[in-house]
C-alpha cells in the first residue's frame, strides 16, 4: 500500500511538488485548493501522465479536505504572493490568516501527520503552522535551506566549472536576506572552498545567494520561483517516507540549540520516518553565531507582529 501526501495549493509550487511526488511513486497524491477546478483539472492531467512515467500512484484533486484524510505527509504551499504596493505585514497577516486555517483543517483530517510548512514568509509561517497545530516539534518543519544551499552550490559550480554533486555546502537562518551561508563548511570534492576561490568571489556568490529568490523573480515579471522549491520540497517527502535519515537544513522549531530558544529557524536537521529526528549542533565561529542569531532577531521581529495581531483580534 502507497503512502498518501496531500499538497495544499495548486499554484506552481504546489502543483509542480505534486507531479513530483506521483513521479516517484512512493505515494498517492491528493491537490487541494480552494479554487473550483483547478485541483482537478492539473490532477487528472498528472494522472494521465502515469502511464507514460510509468507510475501507479494517483493524483486526486480536492476542493474539500475531507479527500486528504489520513495523509502521511502534507505539504503546505497555500498563501499570496506578495504584491506592488503591499507592506511586508500585509503580506505576513494575510498568509498568517491562510496558514492558520489551513493548519485547521489538516489536523481534524489528518491528526498523525508531519506537515511540511512551504508558505512565505517561511520561518514565520512554520512559526504559526507548529503553533496552530499543537503537534511536537518533530513532526512540523518548513523548506527553505535546501533550496537556499542548492542556490548557492549551483553558483559555486558554475564558478568553478565543476559537477554540482562535488559541492558541498550549508545554508543557516531565516529563509532572507540574512541568511547565513557557512563558507567555511564549504567544498568542493572535499577541498575547502577557500583554497579554490579568491575571498572576493565567494562573498559575491554568498551575497547572489542570499538575493536568489529575488533574482528569478526579476526575471519572470510575473510570479516567483518553483521548479527549485518544488525539488528541494520532494526531497524532504523522500527523506521523510523512506526513512532515510538525511543530514539536511530545514527551518525548526528550536529550544535551545544554537542559543535560540522557542523559535523555528533554519538548521542542519536529521530527517527520518519521525520527521526532525535530531537537530544537528555544528561548531561555529563568533561572527557565524553572530550571523544566525542576527538572522533568528529578524524572525523574531516577523512572530512578533503575528502575536499582537492574534491578541488584538482575540
Amino acid at each position: 500500500m502507497r503512502n498518501k501526501v496531500t499538497v495544499v495549493g495548486a499554484g506552481n509550487v504546489g502543483a509542480t511538488t505534486a507531479l513530483r511526488i506521483q513521479q516517484l511513486g512512493y505515494a498517492d497524491v491528493v491537490l487541494v485548493d480552494v479554487v473550483e477546478d483547478l485541483p482537478q483539472g492539473k490532477g487528472l492531467d498528472m494522472l494521465e501522465a502515469g502511464p507514460i512515467n510509468g507510475t501507479d500512484a494517483t493524483v486526486t484533486g480536492s476542493n474539500s479536505y475531507d479527500a486528504s484524510a489520513d495523509s502521511d505527509i502534507v505539504v503546505i504551499t497555500a498563501g499570496i504572493a506578495r504584491r506592488p504596493g503591499m507592506s511586508r505585514d500585509d503580506l505576513l497577516l494575510t498568509n498568517m490568516r491562510i496558514t492558520s486555517s489551513v493548519t485547521e483543517q489538516v489536523v481534524k483530517f489528518s491528526p498523525n501527520c508531519i506537515i511540511i510548512a512551504v508558505t512565505n514568509p517561511l520561518d514565520a509561517m512554520v512559526q504559526n503552522v507548529f503553533e496552530t497545530s499543537g503537534f511536537p516539534r518533530n513532526r512540523v518543519f518548513g523548506m527553505a535551506g535546501i533550496l537556499d544551499t542548492a542556490r548557492y552550490r549551483t553558483f559555486i559550480a558554475q564558478e568553478l566549472d565543476v559537477s554540482v554533486e562535488d559541492v558541498q555546502a550549508l545554508v543557516l537562518g531565516g529563509h532572507g536576506d540574512d541568511m547565513v551561508p557557512l563558507v567555511r563548511y564549504t567544498s568542493v570534492g572535499g577541498i575547502p572552498i577557500t583554497e579554490l576561490m579568491a575571498e572576493e568571489k565567494i562573498d559575491q556568490l554568498v551575497a547572489r545567494t542570499r538575493a536568489g529568490g529575488g533574482e528569478i523573480v526579476a526575471l519572470l515579471k510575473e510570479g516567483s520561483a518553483y521548479y527549485a522549491p518544488s525539488a528541494a520540497i520532494t526531497q524532504m517527502v523522500e527523506a521523510v517516507l523512506l526513512d532515510k535519515k538525511r543530514i539536511l537544513p530545514a527551518c525548526a522549531y528550536l529550544t535551545g540549540e544554537y542559543g535560540i530558544n522557542g523559535l523555528c529557524v533554519g538548521v542542519p536537521v536529521k530527517l527520518g520516518s519521525a520527521g526532525v529526528e535530531q537537530v544537528m549542533q555544528i561548531g561555529l565561529t563568533e561572527d557565524e553565531r553572530t550571523a544566525l542569531q542576527s538572522s533568528a532577531a529578524s524572525v523574531q521581529e516577523l512572530v512578533d507582529v503575528m502575536r499582537k495581531s492574534k491578541e488584538e483580534s482575540a
